[in-house]
């Protein structure tokens, strides 16, 4: 079943917020394999004038994902997630992200086409503080194969 584009820019309010912590900043660092002090070692971190360890990045996808799915699991959007592959990610930063930050994320669905019988939905993800200051963007772009057009 085709996505349900009526739906192309809804917006979700933020959820709880997110604490972002030093050692997820170690663990995400460790999993992608950046062995970079900043994001290990809080001393080498304020080195380079941060107020403590430094993400990754690419860290930004775990607090997007959060709203992301919000958007995703919308029953009305009509998504079928056994048919997704994750086609794109980009992220558009105001600030770094640092551990002890209190992170929002707004989610608006921005685009779904349909491209050789599948739909593409593009989701952007507004990641604030907790006071509101702009802190990162993300877009994720989602392939739901085989749904366009009602196959």
């Amino acid at each position: 079943m085709a996505l349900n584009a009526a739906l192309i820019g809804r917006t979700y309010p933020p959820g709880a917020p997110y604490l972002v912590g030093r050692e997820k900043i170690r663990e995400f660092a460790a999993a992608v394999g950046d062995d970079a002090p900043a994001f290990h070692d809080v001393a080498a971190a304020r080195g380079l004038g941060y107020r403590d360890l430094v993400a990754p990045p690419t860290f930004a996808i775990i607090v997007s994902n959060r709203g992301s799915a919000t958007a995703m699991f919308d029953p009305e959007l009509g998504l079928d997630y056994s048919r997704v592959v994750h086609g794109e990610q980009r992220f558009a930063y105001r600030r770094p992200i640092e551990a002890g930050d209190e992170l929002l994320t707004t989610t608006t669905i921005e685009n779904i086409r349909a491209v050789a019988g599948n739909d593409v939905l593009t989701v952007r993800s507004d990641i604030t503080d907790v006071a509101g200051a702009p802190v990162v963007t993300a877009w994720a772009v989602i392939v739901a194969r085989g749904t366009a057009g009602g196959a």
